[in-house]
């Protein structure tokens, strides 16, 4: 599996975000960590092993990208005003830098979004932010509010990087083209969170796949057995 490691710079974030691609050519499909996740993760883990034949044959183009957990939502040393800022940047980052960046490399107007458990939050937030941007949304296992990291700290930035908060206000219309899969288990901590998520969704009448597997918990082999499934239907 062909693969090519980028220190990115970022001008807005000041400083280098690693990103991992593996593949040679394809649809691009842009991958995250779960929580303080290195750009490793899902290939370590065997996730990207479960659709190696769809890279190695061209059919897709996997950019694993860093996240910065670890200095915004889940820095325990900053103020909750201070993470949410830091990771608003993150976001900035994506939309302005690095979803551009794919798009020219891979001439495709829309991109592939998708993330295991944290990951999935990333890859969600990004994709109910800026659906214009992107074609297919694969959430496995994710959690859908900020507001546990906040300390009941609350502002436009928390709002606005909480689809739980925001969807309800959004107009349904932009959403039209989006394929969206909410993928959970029987067992997964982040189960009701999908329940939720799939209500709202329903209620705004933005068409959705909810998908929820029996007998296996919050971990990578559920992830594994998800992927390739959801990736087939979408591509």
């Amino acid at each position: 599996m062909q693969e090519n490691y980028i220190q990115y710079y970022s001008h807005i974030l000041g400083r280098n975000i690693e990103l991992v691609i593996h593949g040679h050519w394809g649809y691009p499909i842009l991958m995250f960590p779960t929580s303080m996740g290195n750009v490793w993760q899902n290939k370590d883990f065997g996730l990207l092993d479960t659709i190696a034949n769809r890279i190695e044959n061209g059919e897709v183009k996997i950019y694993n990208v860093a996240s910065i957990d670890h200095e915004s939502l889940y820095a325990k040393n900053l103020s909750p005003a201070v993470k949410i800022y830091n990771y608003n940047l993150y976001v900035r980052f994506l939309h302005e830098e690095l979803v551009p960046y794919i798009q020219r490399e891979c001439n495709v107007e829309r991109i592939g979004i998708g993330g295991c458990s944290f990951g999935g939050f990333h890859a969600a937030n990004y994709a109910f932010k800026h659906p214009d941007k992107v074609n297919f949304l694969i959430c496995m296992s994710a959690a859908y509010s900020i507001k546990s990291f906040m300390s009941g700290y609350y502002d436009d930035h928390v709002y606005f990087n909480s689809p739980v908060d925001y969807l309800p206000n959004a107009e349904s219309w932009k959403y039209n083209h989006l394929k969206i899969v909410l993928g959970t288990s029987d067992w997964d901590i982040c189960r009701n969170d999908n329940i939720e998520m799939s209500r709202l969704l329903g209620e705004k009448q933005i068409d959705h796949w909810y998908d929820e597997k029996k007998w296996a918990s919050h971990d990578w082999p559920l992830w594994k057995m998800m992927f390739p499934e959801y990736l087939n239907a979408f591509l």
